[in-house]
């Protein structure tokens, strides 16, 4: 297996901390982006040897010069994961245009900003794997989440649209569609809710980081380069889209 650079957006905790983990034991060079938590940063990178850097991925200018960081200090980035994303819960008469732009910004504008900043490199180099983490709310939509719905099922047509430009330069771009994981942002739905969301899933359980990470892992191989413009579903039967 060639090692290869690798950034994970959003890396240091929950699904991008699992992605990243598991890139570093297959061999590969990461990066983990992270927004603004820099305890749990600074403890991550103590604990997996990975290295964390801090930029805004909803900001195009902050992208340019973060991979530019990262290219500089690690080499050419040939694995981009698209895993950062936030939500700001709220019904559509009650959710504010601040709540709505954070969410298309942070989540479906950080792919735009991150691909721009790689694809260059990826095309000059003739190599280049892509994976957009969508969510099953973006194909089957979630009441109180207009914003998020929305930017996640953005992330769909982009990834089908991106991997037609790249397919020719053996650039593939897919996307994952986690379905409920058992991470912080699950955990803060009330119980009875989240009880009613796991008796839904088929499989009777949460999914874990490692479920979602283990299908990254496909999509990233370098002899992976038949799959592109995929959407993975990995929600446990939930929705079979």
């Amino acid at each position: 297996m060639t090692s290869r650079v690798a950034i994970v957006t959003g890396g240091t905790r929950g699904i991008g901390k699992a992605i990243a983990v598991a890139l570093k034991n297959a061999g590969h060079k990461v990066a983990a982006n992270f927004a603004g938590n820099d305890e749990a940063a600074k403890a991550f990178s103590a604990e997996t040897g990975i290295r964390a850097f801090k930029f805004d991925v909803g900001d195009f200018k902050s992208c340019q010069d973060g991979v530019g960081q990262i290219a500089k200090d690690l080499g050419p980035v040939e694995i981009l994961v698209n895993n950062a994303g936030i939500t700001r819960d709220g019904t559509m008469h009650k959710m504010s245009f601040e709540q709505w732009q954070a969410v298309i910004d942070t989540n479906l504008g950080s792919c735009f900003n991150m691909c721009r900043a790689v694809i260059d490199g990826m095309r000059q180099r003739g190599f280049g794997r892509i994976v957009n983490v969508g969510s099953v709310n973006g194909q089957a939509g979630q009441y109180g989440q207009v914003n998020y719905a929305a930017a996640k099922s953005g992330i769909h047509g982009f990834t089908k649209a991106l991997a037609q430009e790249g397919a020719g330069k053996n650039i593939t771009v897919n996307a994952i569609a986690p379905g409920y994981v058992d991470t912080d942002m699950v955990r803060a739905v009330p119980p009875p809710v989240l009880e009613k969301i796991i008796a839904r899933i088929p499989v009777g359980r949460l999914g874990r980081a490692e479920d979602i990470a283990r299908g990254v892992m496909f999509l990233v191989a370098d002899d992976a380069d038949f799959i592109t413009g995929s959407t993975m579903s990995i929600n446990g039967g939930q929705h079979m889209y």
